[in-house]
């Protein structure tokens, strides 16, 4: 009890020198551990050897998680980012303890005091919080990278998406944060560097760009109720999908309001049978990429803590603050390569990508070793036949696409990602990264036919949601 009160009056260390002596501190003392294991392995037969870089490789993912769940805004995000992406990033025998490790940082990040976060309210309303609120209770009920979330009762005639007294989430940004998060971008260098020991494949720049080009939208609250209440639009009466409606009277920079809702969080679902994680499966690959095909705007956050399972077997899917819109012509593009990819048109698709500027000199590739590429990459929803996704198979994915170990990195470093895809492929990952920690079953290559070749559904969730989206056709 004493600890966790300590953790709960920690200040969010805002200084660019504070923090980077923390993150300076523990690069140096990975440094050094590595090179001490390296002297040593001389002396250790192989075996030997890789089991104390392994020990290593886990010792260095616990520091990162301990330097990083002191801090909120960047440092935070990206420690979020490795929480799901905990597949491959040490050996099998490591795997549980790493990614419990790594689930702190999704799952109980260090709380401020609610006297603070109750100032930022009032702050922002200009009004005591027994005003605003029926209740409010003072206990956060989940903790996200850049702010706590709590529930309240609406006072009144306060909500404009129901009657009194309804019963709202209240997602609150942590004082200081904005001061963290830029202070985080000056040292966001040093931050990819320890990330990079975990997983050398990480491309620090492309990751760097994406952020910085992010983050500011993720601070303003105000746009992220924006992004949900489009998401909402596009969702409403879905049979399977729910977004929760925006309050938007009550939502401001710091602060936004929303609909509570309650269900079945994502642990307690991987323990469900089979046929059940493969229907939430299913859901949540539709969400993630039937938004961004079909509507050109996603959620960019495909996070095991961004849905839950509602009562009356819908997924809720919250937190849009990472989101991005994208042209109609990017997302064909895409469909396209997938289409030549799929059909095994390996000289048309070399030619596109070379078209498209993935590939620069299309001199440096043959057409087969592109198509074996874009196939080890995308062939778990490119080949038509029944998979059951485990962390061994994202593992893979994400070593033929971004690692050293890659059997293509010779001629990955002669490719590039356009900026306008960069936030396409990072959903394509972390999408398959939440589907393989499910273990999700199915034949993905049926349902996304859908938005590749606009086939019919061949799946009865396939088939709700063409009715629904007919529906929404018919009346629009």
């Amino acid at each position: 009890m004493r600890a966790a009160m300590a953790r709960e009056k920690d200040p969010i260390p805002t200084s660019r020198v504070r923090r980077s002596a923390q993150l300076g501190r523990l690069a140096a003392e990975q440094a050094a551990r590595q090179m001490g294991t390296r002297a040593a392995n001389l002396t250790r037969d192989e075996e030997a050897a890789q089991a104390a870089l392994s020990r290593r490789q886990l010792e260095t993912a616990e520091q990162i998680v301990a330097a990083l769940g002191t801090m909120k805004g960047a440092a935070m995000k990206l420690g979020q980012v490795m929480s799901f992406l905990d597949v491959g990033l040490v050996p099998e025998e490591f795997r549980e303890d790493f990614q419990a490790k790594l689930a702190e940082l999704r799952d109980a990040a260090p709380k401020v005091s609610f006297k603070d976060m109750k100032r930022v309210i009032e702050a922002e309303f200009d009004e005591p919080l027994d005003e605003l609120f029926d209740t409010f209770d003072p206990v956060p009920i989940a903790a996200a990278s850049i702010g706590q979330v709590y529930k309240a009762r609406l006072r009144g005639t306060a909500g404009e998406a129901g009657g009194p007294g309804r019963n709202v989430a209240v997602k609150v940004q942590y004082p200081g944060v904005a001061t963290a998060v830029r202070a985080d971008m000056q040292n966001l260098g040093l931050i990819l560097r320890l990330m990079k020991r975990v997983a050398p494949g990480l491309d620090p720049k492309a990751m760097a760009d994406e952020i910085r080009l992010r983050i500011d939208e993720e601070l303003d609250y105000e746009l992220e109720a924006a992004n949900q209440r489009a998401m909402a639009r596009l969702f409403r009466g879905h049979p399977f999908i729910a977004v929760p409606d925006v309050i938007s009277r009550l939502s401001r920079e710091r602060v936004i309001v929303s609909e509570f809702v309650s269900g079945r969080g994502f642990e307690e679902l991987k323990q469900l049978p089979q046929a059940d994680r493969d229907r939430l499966g299913e859901i949540i690959f539709r969400f993630y990429f039937g938004s961004m095909y079909r509507f050109h705007q996603f959620s960019g956050d495909p996070h095991p803590g961004n849905s839950m399972l509602l009562d009356d077997g819908r997924m809720a899917f919250m937190d849009f603050g990472l989101y991005k819109r994208i042209p109609a012509r990017v997302a064909e593009f895409e469909l396209g390569v997938q289409r030549l990819g799929t059909e095994g048109r390996a000289e048309e698709l070399l030619a596109e990508l070379h078209r498209g500027g993935f590939v620069q000199d299309a001199s440096r590739h043959t057409p087969q070793s592109i198509l074996a590429q874009f196939r080890e990459i995308t062939w778990w929803y490119t080949v038509d036949q029944e998979v059951q996704l485990e962390p061994e198979i994202a593992t893979r994915v994400m070593i033929e696409l971004s690692d050293p170990r890659s059997s293509f990195f010779a001629q990955m470093r002669h490719e590039t990602l356009p900026p306008d895809h960069l936030f396409g492929r990072r959903l394509e990952m972390l999408t398959l990264a939440v589907l393989s920690q499910l273990r999700a079953r199915g034949n993905w290559h049926r349902v996304a036919r859908e938005w590749m070749y606009g086939d019919p559904p061949a799946t009865a969730l396939g088939e709700q949601e063409a009715e629904y989206l007919a529906e929404r056709r018919a009346t629009a």
